[in-house]
């Protein structure tokens, strides 16, 4: 599972759905992105440590396995995609 953490006034973060869209057509069934608005959601954000946004973190059996803050690559995701999978 890939979570993207954003909220709506992070000009940064308007520029992440296009990458993990390219990201989700590398990895199809193999990973599941959601979308987590930090403005809202704050305690999640919070339990996963997320202090900046746009944060990227990928969880493999509830355990967080990998994170990247501000706008990640294609490149940089795919690389941690394959190592955990």
């Amino acid at each position: 599972m890939l979570v993207d953490f954003y909220a709506d006034w992070c000009v940064p973060c308007r520029m992440m759905p296009p990458i993990l869209k390219e990201v989700k057509g590398q990895f199809k069934e193999h990973v599941r992105i959601l979308k987590v608005n930090v403005d809202h959601y704050p305690d999640i954000a919070t339990s996963c440590k997320v202090q900046n946004i746009p944060t990227v973190v990928v969880f493999q059996s509830g355990k967080i396995q990998w994170s990247g803050t501000g706008v990640q690559q294609v490149h940089d995701i795919s690389i941690a995609l394959r190592e955990i999978l």
